[in-house]
């Protein structure tokens, strides 16, 4: 659930959107990345997660571009391009850094002495690298309506959903798989 909820600004951004425009929902999404981190930091006692600061810093670094009059807000694709783009470069920066981002999550679901195991820890290598290929083919998908606009909408539309789906789909099979190979080791 934790990791769904620090999705929230994202489908924040993709519905607001839809009904208030880009520079809005940038900002209304920035406006969700911050009270979701100050909730864990402040309220719950979390230590902040690199998903959420990462949130954090992309939706406020590109609503303060569109409020100052970015080139960036003249095509949805542009800014959609800039939000998956950055999230695939936070996904990315978890990992090079070696704290795949799903390991804060995951953490929170497993016993305190499975952290350290390293079939824990290359689990969560896995189902990083799965979302960071997920959001790379959105972001794929975001250049491809941007730079060539004969392709359909639908395309990106479909592109998204099943890189989406598929990544929540592995993100819960995978860890299963994991744990019915050890059980019967």
């Amino acid at each position: 659930m934790s990791l769904l909820l620090a999705f929230l600004p994202f489908i924040v951004f993709a519905v607001a959107d839809r009904f208030v425009g880009p520079t809005e929902a940038l900002l209304l999404a920035a406006l969700v990345s911050f009270v979701l981190l100050l909730r864990d930091w402040f309220i719950l006692g979390k230590a902040a997660k690199i998903l959420d600061i990462g949130t954090t810093i992309l939706f406020t670094g590109l609503a303060l571009y569109a409020l100052l009059g970015g080139g960036l807000m003249g095509s949805i694709f542009a800014v959609r391009l800039a939000v998956d783009a950055g999230l695939f470069v936070i996904v990315l920066i978890s990992i090079l850094i070696r704290r795949p981002f799903t390991l804060q999550y995951a953490r929170e679901q497993v016993a305190r002495e499975l952290w350290d195991s390293s079939v824990f820890i290359r689990t969560n290598y896995v189902i990083t690298s799965v979302w960071a290929v997920a959001f790379a083919v959105m972001a794929a998908a975001d250049a491809v309506l941007l730079y060539a606009p004969e392709v359909p909408v639908q395309v990106g539309i479909v592109a998204t959903i099943v890189a989406l789906v598929a990544a929540i789909r592995f993100t819960g099979w995978y860890p299963e798989k994991i744990r019915q190979r050890s059980a019967e080791r």
